[in-house]
């Protein structure tokens, strides 16, 4: 899986993590996806904003998609996720080094 697929990582604001993720499945089914919470300022953020306690709240996105549509879906979370605005967040893509693939198994449907 690794040598196939590529990871991308956003630095979201708070809130922004779930609207992403579900535009992505919406978009292009792509389910493999996680969504952790951090604390941090940037490097322009005024010293005002810099003091413990003060630190906003962000979203770190992770997708793994295949290298064919790693391009396609980067842009799309780009612009999707208003990272093309100021203070809108970081997005970077990176080879996958390692990863394992879960799948639930058919189940039966039940009458």
């Amino acid at each position: 899986m690794a040598d196939s697929h590529k990871v991308i990582t956003c630095i979201l604001p708070k809130g922004g993590g779930l609207p992403a993720l579900q535009n992505l499945r919406a978009h292009f089914g792509i389910v493999n996806a996680n969504i952790n919470n951090a604390r941090g300022v940037g490097r322009l953020t005024p010293l005002r904003h810099r003091g413990v306690g003060e630190q906003p709240e962000k979203e770190i996105l992770t997708v793994i998609v295949a290298k064919e549509r790693a391009e396609e879906v980067f842009e799309f979370i780009y612009h999707d996720a208003h990272i093309d605005r100021p203070h809108g967040g970081i997005i970077y893509m990176a080879a996958l080094t390692q990863a394992t693939q879960f799948t639930l198994p058919e189940l039966p449907e039940e009458d």
